[in-house]
């Protein structure tokens, strides 16, 4: 199950998704489908069945879009997060071996598209929760238990 948690910018730009699905791609693709269906045969009119397909792929992402807005809890920085990992945080972290990794603990419809963020929902971020720079943590990999520890913790204002 997925966590309902999301930042202000992330819902902003599932708000934004939404609204130009449903208010420009999709009169677009409506208008294209309507003329190809005109020509005649749809059985062998590739724009309508392209189009017709891609109108369902809107319909399916505007329907979820409207069910998981209305159930999505944002997340304000608050100053009591100071100087700990929380939901919202940018960390880096390192190993034992030098490699560092940055990212930001944010809901899970945020991580797609982007390389910099992690769900909350992740094993590496439930490990990170309430710890601070300098602590050392293990999370679970397939690989085997991994160390990390904290370089630093961030939060955008």
């Amino acid at each position: 199950m997925k966590t309902n948690l999301i930042t202000p910018e992330g819902y902003r730009q599932l708000q934004q998704e939404h609204d130009h699905l449903w208010h420009e791609k999709r009169p677009e693709i409506t208008k294209i489908v309507s003329w190809a269906a005109s020509l005649g045969d749809r059985s062998e009119n590739a724009d309508y069945t392209f189009n017709k397909r891609l109108l369902r792929q809107i319909d399916r992402r505007v329907r979820y879009l409207r069910k998981r807005l209305p159930d999505l809890k944002i997340v304000e920085y608050c100053e009591q997060q100071a100087g700990k990992v929380y939901f919202g945080a940018w960390v880096e972290i390192e190993n034992e071996q030098g490699d560092i990794k940055r990212f930001r603990i944010v809901g899970p419809d945020e991580i797609y598209e982007r390389k910099d963020y992690i769900s909350i929902d992740a094993p590496m971020s439930r490990a990170l929760l309430g710890k601070q720079v300098d602590d050392e943590f293990s999370v679970h990999t397939p690989e085997g238990e991994k160390t990390w520890f904290i370089n630093s913790i961030e939060y955008c204002i």
